[in-house]
């Protein structure tokens, strides 16, 4: 599984914001993850302190990072964690560029972890 790219589906205005909802391009039925506003005066040091102790706000399940890692490297996307074995996974972590981390993820098959 690659990582989506993702289209605007819904914009429901609340005010001088909005609540986005995005699909993936490939999947325009399938899950409407809401995008919620940012000028609430708690959201910008809430998503700074996030990012600044390397936390991701998302996750997305693929079959191989490291595959997927140099697809995204190829394509511009600036990661801060390399693919990075952490046990029962491969982890890598991005910098989506609106100021939040996404983490992709595969989980190691039972006969291919160490214990």
């Amino acid at each position: 599984m690659l990582v989506p790219s993702f289209r605007k589906n819904k914009g429901i205005s609340i005010g001088d914001d909005a609540w986005l909802t995005v699909v993936a391009s490939d999947s325009p039925d399938g899950p409407d993850p809401l995008l919620e506003p940012s000028s609430q005066p708690a959201a910008k040091p809430f998503r700074g302190a996030l990012v600044d102790d390397g936390i991701p706000v998302a996750q997305f399940a693929v079959d191989d990072v490291a595959a997927e890692y140099d697809r995204l490297i190829q394509q511009g996307v600036m990661f801060t964690q390399p693919p990075t074995d952490v046990g029962e996974a491969i982890t890598a972590v991005f910098d989506d560029t609106c100021s939040n981390l996404i983490q992709i993820l595969a989980q190691k098959q039972a006969d291919a972890r160490s214990d």
